[in-house]
């Protein structure tokens, strides 16, 4: 869990559902090896609601898999989901559903990418 550094210098735990708003649902498809990618608008915005969808908006200059961006934060998969899809509905980031490759197979690269992420969970 994140830890804040309050007044007293010393840490606090701040609960990942506060993070969200206590909201766990997103009105968007979001599969965790769907991959992100800030947009121009959110390049040169500096005014963000929390430090997270400001570190997702950063981190995301390079194209991230939702399960990366949930492991590179340290929040929880479905916090990353709700703050991404948060970030896509305001147009600071877009989201690029993958699927198989022109072959009908899953692309391999993708796949370890995820694999990754995951493991960094």
């Amino acid at each position: 869990m994140a830890e804040e550094q309050w007044e007293d210098d010393q840490p606090h735990i701040v609960r990942p559902y506060t993070r969200t708003g206590g909201r766990t649902r997103i009105s968007i498809e979001l599969p965790l090896e769907a991959l992100i990618v800030t947009t121009p608008m959110g390049r040169s915005s500096d005014s963000f609601a929390q430090p997270e969808t400001r570190e997702i908006a950063l981190l995301c200059h390079d194209v991230r898999s939702v399960a990366e961006v949930a492991a590179l934060i340290g929040v929880p998969l479905g916090v990353a989901r709700v703050l991404i899809a948060d970030l896509a509905e305001t147009g600071v980031v877009t989201v690029h559903k993958s699927g198989p490759s022109g072959d009908g197979e899953p692309d391999l690269a993708l796949l370890e990418r995820v694999l990754s992420g995951l493991r960094r969970l």
